[in-house]
């Protein structure tokens, strides 16, 4: 049997990057944070990790045994939870990606409340548009548009939300408003890209009728909250997703267009691996996010 003390060690190396900085945290010497690695090497026969006098990368059989060490010390402190005097709080640390519109137009003030909720929890936000691995880069929880392209994912859907064409009112007072979606040709069009895809081509639906634009503009980022901050200083036209946009929309700060025609709906989803068993603080939040979305 694997000393769980050993195993315990050789996934927060592998999370630090650094057998002493997990011999730190676990009060151990470096001589005997060295000991531990190989003695649970020698048992399964294998080389966990690639050492070098500056890094600690793991290997390939390093990277299955950690998946599977974490599914296992999680299920262990779920038992321990579940029979024990804390069988109704969670603990731990929980890392959630997000876009960086959603991240802070809604989740700001949702991590108060869970939080609230669940003062052992630690919850560590991954803010960016970009994709994450969710197994390479030890992300529990992933929110994100659109439909599930991973096979090796599950997806949990949050809510739907409509994409909207929107600007200033000081950009409109400048440039006009237009008034049907080919207009945008004549008009600064602000956009955004992720994982090297520009976001040029706006769809909008009439009457059973489905309207591509394609549209230009003076700046793009790979930011959508930094393109976002543009349209509200009157710099052009946006287009998002009407959940991002919901507090300046009502507020007025931003002003939909063409009432008459729809932009598509694009579910939210909260992304999590198939394969890893997913811890009772894992399932707190995702249910968590399921209600904040419900509201």
């Amino acid at each position: 049997m694997y000393s769980l003390t050993d195993v315990n060690l050789f996934l927060r190396a592998a999370e630090a990057g650094s057998l002493s900085a997990a011999a730190r945290q676990l009060n151990l010497t470096p001589a005997a944070a060295s000991a531990a690695l190989k003695r649970l090497e020698a048992q399964l026969n294998v080389r966990l990790f690639e050492r070098s006098t500056r890094s600690l990368r793991l290997t390939p059989e390093g990277e299955v045994f950690a998946e599977h060490g974490r599914g296992a010390l999680g299920m262990l402190a779920d038992g321990e939870a579940l029979i024990g005097a804390r069988s109704r709080t969670v603990s731990g640390e929980v890392h959630l990606s997000a876009p960086t519109d959603l991240a802070r137009t809604w989740l700001s003030g949702w991590l108060d409340d869970c939080l609230g909720r669940h003062p052992d929890l630690r919850l560590v936000l991954h803010v960016s548009d970009a994709l994450h691995d969710l197994t390479r880069e030890s992300v529990d929880i992933a929110l994100r548009y659109g439909d599930l392209q991973d096979s090796s994912l599950i997806a949990r859907r949050l809510t739907v939300s409509e994409q909207v064409a929107c600007a200033s009112p000081d950009y409109l007072a400048r440039h006009g408003t237009p008034r049907h979606p080919r207009e945008l040709a004549h008009h600064n069009c602000l956009t955004f890209y992720s994982n090297h895809r520009p976001r040029t081509t706006w769809t909008f639906q009439r009457d059973g009728k489905t309207h591509e634009v394609r549209v230009e503009g003076d700046r793009r980022a790979d930011d959508s909250a930094l393109v976002h901050q543009w349209a509200l200083e009157g710099a052009g036209i946006i287009y998002k997703s009407r959940l991002d946009l919901m507090d300046d929309l009502q507020q007025g700060h931003l002003v939909p267009l063409f009432p008459a025609f729809r932009g598509p709906e694009v579910a939210l989803n909260a992304l999590y691996p198939s394969k890893r068993y997913l811890p009772l603080r894992t399932r707190r939040v995702l249910d968590d996010l399921v209600e904040c979305f419900a509201n």
